[in-house]
């Protein structure tokens, strides 16, 4: 892919403006982080925009990046400025939202591996309910259920605690972690990369089953999407200091979420290791727009052949 200079386009409207300020107060992002949506997201967002208009019809976009490189933020100021810059509706949705109920994946746990119950990877979310909501939301409806996932019960939320969205909308965002990924070579998968994998997953089974379901259900939602934005961390070290940031923060603020120690937090993150090492290697011969990231979170590169911004 040949390499983006983002420049600036004309300046933001007014309101726009307005609304993107009060987003970072509740993200609460320092009054700096003003040049990140200036000098990245609105560019982005400007061309999206032109996609869309030459598409016509709802136009979709998905955001992937590994646990803690800012996907969530990065689709929130976009609706942003989508809704406010260009006056588009948007469903702004995350893969996690399609997790399997907490049952659901305690009969996978009892029935195919115990390392199941853990949701996040391929095989833990409800994909045609995730393919028969973006379709909903591109034909008319009045009211659009999108599901919603509570973390702080492991568990689906309750149906009236659903957003509901009048249909078709004109953008739908959908970010998650491995969004667009392949599934791995089978060969790949024999040689276990971590103590979780050695340990609890020995003879490869979980493995076996997690690429599998990547190969043989994921590529009809993945197919979906007209774009695909990656947000590339330097390294697999790095989310797992990003991920304990996350952690840390909601111990200080003393969240009512459930938080990890130290050792619960490196179990956790392993069973995603495979897939975000195979994403940073493999994703971005994928990807429509690749952002590099350091290791402070920060945009520092961006690359993508649909993207000529000077």
């Amino acid at each position: 892919m040949s390499t983006t200079t983002i420049c600036p386009p004309p300046t933001l409207t007014k309101k726009c403006l307005d609304e993107l300020t009060k987003l970072m107060l509740v993200h609460k992002l320092p009054s700096s982080f003003i040049d990140t949506v200036q000098l990245w997201y609105w560019p982005i967002a400007q061309k999206i925009a032109e996609f869309k208009q030459q598409k016509g019809q709802t136009y979709y976009l998905a955001i992937n990046g590994s646990q803690g490189s800012g996907k969530s933020t990065m689709a929130a100021f976009l609706q942003c400025i989508f809704e406010h810059q260009f006056d588009f509706s948007v469903a702004n949705l995350s893969i996690d939202d399609f997790y399997l109920t907490r049952k659901e994946r305690k009969h996978l746990a009892e029935h195919i591996h115990p390392l199941l119950a853990t949701r996040g990877v391929p095989g833990t979310h409800d994909i045609p309910l995730a393919i028969d909501t973006l379709k909903k939301l591109s034909e008319l409806h009045n009211n659009v259920q999108l599901v919603r996932f509570n973390k702080a019960y492991d568990d689906r939320a309750e149906k009236h605690l659903w957003d509901k969205v009048s249909a078709p909308v004109d953008i739908v965002i959908l970010e998650g972690w491995c969004m667009g990924l392949q599934a791995q070579n089978p060969a790949d998968l024999y040689t276990p990369i971590n103590q979780l994998e050695q340990l609890e997953d020995s003879n490869g089974r979980w493995r076996k089953f997690v690429n599998a379901q990547l190969e043989e259900h994921y590529p009809d939602l993945f197919t979906m999407f007209d774009q695909l934005i990656m947000l590339k961390a330097p390294s697999f070290d790095c989310v797992y200091q990003w991920r304990k940031n996350q952690e840390d923060k909601l111990i200080a603020q003393q969240s009512t979420r459930f938080t990890m120690n130290q050792a619960e937090l490196n179990r956790f993150i392993q069973h995603y290791q495979r897939l975000t090492e195979h994403a940073l290697q493999t994703l971005p011969d994928d990807a429509n727009l690749v952002i590099e990231l350091n290791e402070q979170q920060q945009f520092i590169l961006a690359t993508g052949d649909d993207y000529d911004f000077c």
